[in-house]
């Protein structure tokens, strides 16, 4: 098997979900006693991305992945979506690759057929294109995003409650509603662009299809691990 570096953190409650979906997906692909994927973690504070000093966190997504590389990773997995705005920066300066959250979640969306998808996620990831324009331009997927207010709405919640491990009953009621007004604008599913996200809202609550990017980007992980 091949060893990953994870770069974990943002928030702990997701990177748990990250390590466990790698393990148990591995299991029932070799069919095997449970097993202790040769992984490599870094956990870095979610001060960093709250500080919003992008050539800051550029520089420390940087310094973290070569770490990971010189200790014997084979591929990098940022676990979670916003941070992903640094691949541009970081990977063209490693050896190994970064295991992409948006190809993950695309790859999915084509094989169920998806092609019109509202974005859910914090304002980075709903406003900019690092992961929009990759699914547009690469996998011709369409992403639809809230109103200005919603998304903010959106952002808030999940900075002050969700990567606190808070979910409450009248947030996800809110992601809902907004899911429902997408719904009646013509999409055909939703991409669930906050790793902690999958936590709040479960597949049966919806009648479209979720893509839960951590699962996701964990099961592209391991097609990468046992290749």
């Amino acid at each position: 098997m091949r060893t990953l570096g994870m770069i974990g953190g943002t928030s702990w409650h997701s990177t748990i979900d990250y390590y466990r979906y790698l393990n148990q997906l591995v299991e029932e692909r070799l069919g095997s006693p449970p097993v202790n994927l040769p992984l490599l973690m870094y956990s870095l504070s979610i001060d960093l991305m709250r500080r919003n000093d992008w050539d800051e966190i550029n520089q420390a997504y940087l310094k973290i992945a070569l770490t990971l590389q010189q200790a014997g990773a084979e591929a990098i997995l940022i676990c979670a979506n916003t941070p992903h705005k640094v691949c541009p920066f970081v990977e063209p300066k490693l050896d190994i690759p970064i295991l992409h959250i948006g190809d993950a979640t695309a790859e999915a969306a084509q094989s169920l057929g998806l092609t019109n998808l509202a974005l859910l996620g914090t304002k980075p990831v709903m406003e900019e294109d690092f992961i929009k324009d990759r699914l547009k331009h690469k996998y011709q997927i369409q992403t639809q995003v809230a109103a200005p207010e919603t998304r903010a709405k959106m952002h808030k919640a999940i900075a002050e409650e969700l990567i606190r491990g808070i979910f409450d009953p009248a947030t996800k009621d809110f992601f809902l509603t907004e899911m429902t007004n997408m719904k009646a604008q013509g999409i055909d599913g939703v991409i669930l662009g906050c790793t902690e996200l999958p936590m709040l809202i479960k597949r049966d609550d919806f009648d479209l299809p979720l893509l839960d990017t951590t699962y996701l980007h964990a099961k592209k992980a391991v097609d990468f691990i046992l290749s």
